[in-house]
């Protein structure tokens, strides 16, 4: 069995340590994390239970919201795809 010199042991630990997403697959995943947040926090309304508010049937809560959530999610999916280059 051939023992492994000290070059070869270094660089097989530099692709050890190496990361599975580049630093632009991270600031994809960001932005598409705020995107899914926005889209969240537009869906969220406040209703007391006492009385009936028609506000919980707006555009932005019922279409607006969803929309850009989905477009989020999406995002993400691209963002984790999105190939790694080399040079990162």
């Amino acid at each position: 069995m051939k023992k492994k010199t000290t070059s070869e042991v270094k660089e097989t630990s530099k692709e050890d340590k190496a990361f599975a997403f580049g630093k632009t697959n991270w600031l994809l995943m960001v932005v598409s994390l705020a995107c899914i947040l926005i889209g969240f926090l537009l869906m969220t309304g406040s209703s007391s239970g006492e009385q009936f508010n028609p506000d919980i049937f707006s555009t932005r809560r019922i279409t607006v919201g969803p929309m850009i959530a989905l477009f989020g999610f999406l995002f993400m999916i691209v963002a984790i795809m999105w190939p790694n280059k080399k040079g990162e």
